[in-house]
């Protein structure tokens, strides 16, 4: 069961197909979502079977939790925590284009998109979402719920705490430090590192000031 019926979530539907087209492995039950109007829908096909507290109806069933927003980069995190399954009940979705070395780690309910690239020594925590053509290199650690927008690439010995969001087409300098919860803007150029909480844009990439 997949939680959350937005974009995200259509996306999770085509990659689960993209994986059964190779070797069926899942049988898609249906998406939550704490929107009750939405129940009894369908969502890329996939009906809303409804909120997000029918994972305790299931306790057969896998889940996958399918929200990410830049104005709320920790929204997963605090979903995983009020929920409070054990990791094992937690799907980790990776696209059959993706590269995963075996020197990598990937975190129970993590997700990675087509042509994701991990080269040597990665670490994903728990619940991080990597969309599309994101290349993450050598000895990068990335804490829980972590969200990647598509394009983004990281150099080599980078630590992304849990939480952070890093926008599409983002790109960060060798053995850099992004705070838990961090925002680094899209086509973003970090060379320093960022704070916890603190929302970078730009290039070279800045603190965003807000109200100024």
């Amino acid at each position: 069961m997949l939680i959350g019926g937005g974009g995200l979530a259509r996306e999770t539907v085509e990659l689960v197909r993209a994986v059964n087209r190779v070797e069926p492995t899942w049988d898609l039950l249906g998406i939550l979502d704490d929107n009750e109007q939405l129940k009894g829908t369908r969502i890329g096909g996939v009906e809303v079977l409804g909120t997000s507290g029918v994972v305790h109806e299931r306790p057969d069933a896998y889940v996958h939790a399918c929200v990410a927003s830049p104005e709320d980069p920790l929204r997963r995190l605090r979903l995983v925590e009020r929920l409070a399954l054990a990791a094992e009940r937690y799907a980790t979705l990776v696209h059959p284009l993706a590269v995963v070395p075996e020197s990598a780690a990937i975190g129970a309910g993590s997700m990675l998109h087509a042509t994701t690239v991990l080269t040597a020594d990665i670490r994903l925590g728990e619940h991080v979402s990597i969309m599309p053509a994101v290349v993450l290199t050598h000895d990068d650690v990335v804490g829980d719920g972590v969200t990647f927008g598509a394009g983004v690439r990281v150099a080599g010995g980078v630590r992304i705490e849990r939480g952070a969001y890093i926008g599409s087409g983002a790109l960060l300098r060798e053995r850099l430090t992004i705070g838990a919860g961090a925002v680094v803007g899209m086509g973003a150029v970090v060379t320093r590192d960022v704070p916890s909480g603190e929302t970078w844009v730009g290039v070279p990439a800045k603190a965003l000031i807000f109200g100024s």
